[in-house]
């Protein structure tokens, strides 16, 4: 389960770093961190997609939060067991818990 996770969350961090980085022009000398390079590749993949450049970024954030979603999904389905017995022990000691009646003897007087 550890490396289903690092081979999903590496490609995300690697491609949030790159678009940060070079959608504000951070490069460190590096010409891939550049805003030049940052629109030739979004140009390039508009071109081969038949997109507007400008379309291509949040296509790709809805596609990471879909997979997102979906690789949630298959760590709750996995753990649903654990998950079912932390909510009715969660259930059971919230109705274990003496309920406090606060009456006026116990209320301060400060404004």
């Amino acid at each position: 389960m550890k490396v289903f996770l690092v081979l999903w969350a590496l490609p995300i961090l690697l491609l949030g770093g790159w678009y940060g980085l070079s959608y504000y022009d951070l490069s460190f000398g590096f010409f891939m961190l550049t805003r030049q390079a940052h629109d030739l590749v979004f140009a390039v993949y508009g071109n081969a997609l038949g997109l507007a450049p400008e379309t291509i970024p949040p296509l790709v954030a809805r596609a990471i939060a879909v997979d997102s979603a979906i690789v949630f999904a298959i760590i709750a389905f996995r753990r649903r067991r654990k998950i079912a017995a932390w909510w009715t022990a969660r259930q059971a000691s919230s109705e274990l818990r003496p309920i406090v009646v606060r009456s006026a003897d116990n209320l301060s007087s400060a404004p």
